[in-house]
């Protein structure tokens, strides 16, 4: 159950962005102003969906923060949360929207600064839960039962899909061997797995129930939670550290005033619902993240 270190990740991980690079928004003549350095910004999503359905979302919020700014915005999906860190440190994204807990790594390791997350409709920052499910038939009734039984988890650095159901099975008095744990590939595989019965239980965070729910993909009737986190502050869009300040001022104040059905779609998959406008977010919004890091001594090579 160790996790894999990053170095087994490093070789090639810049070449691993999945390169979904769409233009949009502005042009190559505003490549000097200050909210278009470089004639482009560079923004990179983490992987928490199929990206048949993340590309088209993320793209909406890209092309309108390309129009308000006037300069194009080139999106990329990226392979995996340590692509990501390490694209964001190397200089080839400005902008990156992370998961909490890679969040955590992006800012230890790449300087990233959270200025905004998906609002609800109280004007706060959303959230979401971690939960395990299994068989509505299944034995068993709690995370300690899960001892000599397999779990899919999500991936490797994922927040709901990896830290948090580890640290759900230490604090019920199991040791890690004890659970058999198959990293799925991604929230829509774990569900899967579980979903076909190759696994005895699943990683499945509120996001994806819902998703998968409303597709039809899921049916919770035929499934059990034995355990659920606490909320979760949504996903942050971070901007690189060392980038001027007078462009991540504009970013940050872009971003806080793009209309809801510019990040409705994108919000969607994150079960924000109805659309709501973004809102101001910093690293004190995720400090539980950074406290979870330090209980489970989790690093940057974990992820």
């Amino acid at each position: 159950m160790r996790l894999r270190p990053l170095a087994l990740l490093l070789t090639g991980a810049l070449t691993a962005l999945s390169l979904t690079a769409c233009g949009s928004g502005g042009s190559s003549s505003d490549a000097r102003s200050a909210t278009c350095p470089g004639g482009k910004i560079r923004f990179g999503v983490e992987p928490f969906e199929d990206p048949a359905k993340l590309t088209p979302a993320a793209k909406v919020l890209a092309d309108s923060l390309g129009e308000q700014l006037k300069c194009p915005v080139e999106l990329t999906i990226t392979e995996d949360y340590s692509a990501e860190v390490l694209a964001l440190q190397n200089g080839k994204l400005d902008i990156a929207m992370f998961g909490p807990l890679g969040y955590v790594f992006a800012q230890q390791r790449a300087g990233a600064e959270a200025v905004a997350s998906f609002g609800d409709s109280t004007g706060k920052v959303s959230s979401y839960t971690a939960g395990i499910w299994v068989p509505a038939d299944s034995p068993v009734q709690g995370v300690r039962d899960l001892a000599g039984k397999s779990l899919a988890l999500s991936s490797v650095g994922s927040t709901s899909g990896d830290a948090l159901p580890r640290k759900a099975i230490v604090d019920a008095g199991l040791k890690p061997e004890d659970v058999k744990v198959n990293y799925a590939g991604g929230h829509a595989e774990s569900l899967l797995a579980l979903a076909k019965g190759t696994v005895d239980a699943a990683e499945i965070n509120s996001q994806q129930q819902a998703s998968a729910t409303a597709s039809k993909t899921f049916d919770p009737a035929k499934f059990r939670r034995i355990w659920s986190s606490e909320a979760i502050p949504n996903d942050p869009i971070t901007v690189r550290g060392n980038l001027d300040p007078a462009f991540k001022k504009a970013v940050a104040d872009t971003l806080l005033h793009l209309p809801t059905d510019k990040v409705g779609q994108i919000g969607a998959l994150l079960a924000v619902k109805p659309a709501a406008p973004l809102v101001a977010v910093d690293k004190t919004t995720y400090q539980p993240l950074f406290d979870l890091a330090t209980t489970l001594h989790l690093t940057d090579k974990d992820l």
